[in-house]
């Protein structure tokens, strides 16, 4: 998205993630989105019938960036499951535009049926690639979902986790949680591993 000329439309739409992530869905207020885009409000109307409007090509953006372009960029970049679920995890949640997203939609569909609709098929999406993941070393179909669980719930988890992890780094645990979850044998050298989903 870097270098595009964007289009007064996606201009609201930017502005109204950048609210989003900052403030929640509070802070999408069309006055105030157009004193920073330097324009009128009678422009945002040009462009949404209403904040409804708005707040729903929010969503589809969200969803496009954080599920479509993130397992497109996983397919054209190969390499086994595990590899594929990492690297998904990654692109998500190592993201300094999308994490904040995510966690501020996950806020926001606590008291909005919308947002919480969107982010079951979004998180349902991100499931189904961590299920093919599992199911690519397990054939138990609990185990395929408990550790589908776990993978995802250690993703978002440790976003909001403000314990330490006795002497040990975030990132060490993380790394060791994957090997568990991943069923693979954990990194004997001191080699520095790819941050884990």
């Amino acid at each position: 998205m870097a270098g595009r000329t964007l289009t007064p439309r996606d201009r609201w739409i930017e502005e109204g993630l950048a609210a989003l992530a900052a403030g929640g869905p509070d802070s999408v207020r069309i006055e105030a989105m157009a004193k920073r885009l330097g324009v009128t409000k009678g422009g945002f109307y040009g462009c949404f019938r209403d904040r409804n409007a708005l707040l729903e090509a929010m969503l589809d953006t969200w969803e496009r960036e954080a599920v479509d372009e993130v397992l497109a960029a996983v397919e054209r970049d190969g390499g086994d499951p595990r590899t594929r679920a990492q690297r998904a995890g990654m692109l998500t949640f190592s993201d300094e535009r999308l994490l904040p997203l995510d966690l501020a939609i996950r806020d926001w569909s606590r008291r909005d049926q919308r947002a919480a609709d969107r982010l079951r098929r979004v998180d349902d999406r991100r499931m189904d690639l961590l299920r093919e993941t599992m199911g690519s070393f397990c054939d138990d179909p609990d185990e395929i979902e408990a550790r589908s669980l776990l993978a995802f719930t250690a993703a978002i988890g440790s976003h909001l986790l403000a314990a330490d992890h006795g002497g040990r780094t975030r990132q060490q645990v993380l790394s060791r949680a994957a090997d568990i979850i991943l069923h693979r044998p954990p990194l004997t050298t001191d080699a520095p591993r790819a941050q884990d989903s």
